[in-house]
């Protein structure tokens, strides 16, 4: 599980990382501001989050890994929650792809794709830790006796 989530961090760090560069350098190569994104949220605002979620992926990738820690505590309920939740953000993500294709025909089949990917991604990044979860028994330690 912690390689799974190690690859899905750096997978949502290379889309951060490619989104910051377009915005901040217009960097020439990747694609233009409006692949990265849908627009429904503002820059700066989009940019706090996402480094919310990359610090937050990161520190359960450090738990996971370490097999240590309160991201890596056995916790039925929350595992569980985690698998159905990450298979109906990945299935919405599934139905957007479908919608979009419809109802923008001249984004077939790749435009737009980045914003979806990557929130298949992050579905996987919660199914991958959820079932880390419900099949460790790691119960809970003080951090300072990882």
């Amino acid at each position: 599980a912690g390689r799974v989530l190690v690859l899905l961090s750096v997978l949502y760090a290379f889309r951060f990382s490619g989104q910051a560069l377009v915005e901040s350098f217009r960097v020439v190569g990747l694609p233009a501001s409006e692949a990265w994104a849908s627009g429904l949220i503002p820059y700066p605002i989009l940019l706090a989050i996402q480094l919310a979620m990359l610090a937050s992926m990161l520190k359960i990738v450090v738990d996971v890994s370490r097999e240590c820690g309160s991201f890596a505590v056995l916790r039925p309920r929350w595992s569980r929650f985690l698998i159905g939740f990450s298979a109906v953000y990945a299935s919405s993500m599934a139905l957007r792809y479908v919608v979009t294709m419809i109802f923008f025909p001249e984004m077939r089949w790749w435009g737009g794709i980045i914003p979806i990917s990557f929130h298949f991604a992050l579905a996987a990044f919660l199914y991958s830790w959820g079932r880390f979860l419900s099949r460790h028994r790691i119960f809970a330690r003080p951090d300072h006796a990882c």
